[in-house]
């Protein structure tokens, strides 16, 4: 069961010791680097290799068909990045540019209609995509091609579809907008916004009711512990209607899994728009890297697009370019990836801060512990006391963090609340300490002054304490 009673919920726990190893028995070291794609030391000897081939998969580029190798092939024709360790890299985040003249590797563009119809929107919500692509351009924008004047950056998007070549969508850059936040203490903080900059816009206009997201890649490790969070427990904190009347709803998003062929409730994504591992790794290699599998068995080539539709794949007999044996060596390989031990427990600011993440309301949806179910597939995943710190609902963030595109059943407005554990390594992981959906925050701080809609009293708790009280709270977030 989880550890607190409800979202309401602002006392404070005894600390338990079992704290320090926030993935139980698959907490990895710091020792001798840090860093988010290690394997769970308790993944028994056996399945080590297999583990490793899956890290190779994920690792090595993918390339463009046909060529001397049957299986690696099939890249494309469009598409985000030519492997899932070079957005999500080391495990960690991807690096949203600082500049508006670097165009985004790693970090992408989500899209769909939004109509005025309800009716309409109701039905894309259950549909299995969940969204109402753009008719020409797709649900997500694709920024890089197997056209060799585009690998060789010899031409614009625009000028390689004027060549008859399969082109990029589009470039994609981000300008950042700073604002000024001023604590009650009189203490100022700068905060700053993406604006998303399309450049070189190959297939012509996009559909007016078009809305675009821009996202950062998230990390990756401890999600085969979440997979095991008992359904029972995150119902239980659900409370869609808020009940309790404490103004936090907490909700389940409902989605279509293709391996089931069932709807299920979503818990991963930052609109939880899907429902488990299987789902997140077979969507990542068909819409990131362009890799048909039997999940996902298109391309990201749309009926508007008839270059990309012809370019060669790299099919096998039964028409995947990814089969099933190989697409679950990748997502078993994601799932055996452990979660780094806590530091600094014993550091007196961290213990200070402890009080005040609880008192100001953090938990509420943040919530610490879990004990993950048995498992008869990952045995040594089961039965684990687990502290990722997060109740996997979707939670309303208020205006200023929407995109203003709704995702299955989650508003334009909702994001789920994304767990904490490792999120104090971000920096020494691989140097991106970006926070939130699009990388705006580049602290903990200002990730917390970002928090609106549901999260908002919370927030006005956390800048009503003094200077050192804000201090040890992050410190504490730090050290998870």
């Amino acid at each position: 069961m989880a550890s607190t009673s409800g979202c309401s919920d602002t006392e404070v726990p005894p600390p338990d010791p079992a704290e320090a190893r926030p993935g139980g028995d698959a907490t990895t070291s710091i020792i001798p680097f840090p860093a988010l794609d290690k394997v769970t030391p308790n993944l028994p000897d056996d399945e080590r290799p297999q583990f490793y081939a899956g890290r190779a998969l994920a690792h090595q580029p993918w390339i463009k068909a046909p060529t001397i190798t049957d299986a690696r092939d099939g890249l494309g024709p469009i598409y985000n990045a030519r492997g899932c360790l070079a957005c999500h890299i080391r495990g960690g985040k991807s690096r949203m540019p600082d500049d508006s003249e670097t165009p985004l590797f790693g970090p992408l563009v989500r899209m769909s209609r939004v109509l005025a119809d309800p009716q309409l929107m109701a039905a894309a919500a259950n549909s299995h995509a969940g969204v109402i692509p753009d008719p020409v351009y797709g649900d997500q924008l694709q920024t890089q091609s197997i056209a060799l004047l585009h690998q060789l950056r010899q031409a614009s998007p625009v000028a390689i579809a004027e060549q008859q070549q399969v082109a990029p969508e589009a470039y994609a850059y981000v300008k950042w907008h700073e604002q000024a936040f001023v604590y009650p203490d009189g203490r100022q903080i700068t905060l700053r916004k993406p604006e998303l900059d399309l450049r070189y816009v190959a297939y012509g206009e996009f559909d007016a009711a078009t809305r675009f997201s821009l996202r950062n890649a998230p990390p990756i490790h401890g999600m085969g512990l979440l997979e095991l969070i008992p359904q029972a427990d995150l119902e239980a904190l659900a409370d869609p209607d808020d009940a309790d009347g404490d103004g936090i709803s907490g909700r389940q998003n409902r989605v279509w899994d293709a391996r089931s062929q069932r709807w299920q409730a979503g818990r991963f994504g930052h609109k939880a728009n899907r429902s488990n591992m299987d789902m997140i790794v077979a969507s990542a290699f068909a819409n990131d890297i362009g890799i048909s599998n039997p999940l996902f068995p298109f391309q990201p080539c749309t009926e508007q697009q008839p270059l990309c539709q012809k370019q060669r794949n790299g099919n096998n007999s039964q028409g995947l370019e990814l089969p099933d044996n190989l697409l679950r060596l990748v997502t078993n390989f994601t799932r055996n990836l452990g979660v780094p031990t806590r530091r600094n427990v014993d550091n007196a600011d961290v213990r200070k801060g402890r009080p005040f993440f609880y008192t100001s309301g953090c938990a509420a949806c943040h919530q610490p512990g879990y004990t993950t179910a048995a498992s008869s597939a990952q045995p040594h995943l089961g039965n684990q006391r687990i502290w990722p710190y997060t109740d996997l609902l979707l939670h309303d963030m208020g205006p200023e963090l929407a995109d203003g595109r709704p995702d299955f059943a989650a508003s334009g407005s909702e994001w789920r609340t994304a767990p904490l554990w490792g999120t104090g390594l971000m920096g020494q992981v691989n140097g991106s300490k970006q926070y939130l959906h699009d990388g705006r925050a580049s602290s903990i701080e200002e990730a917390i002054l970002w928090h609106g809609g549901e999260a908002l009293a919370a927030r006005q708790r956390f800048t009503h304490l003094s200077a050192a009280e804000r201090r040890y709270l992050i410190q504490f977030v730090e050290s998870l």
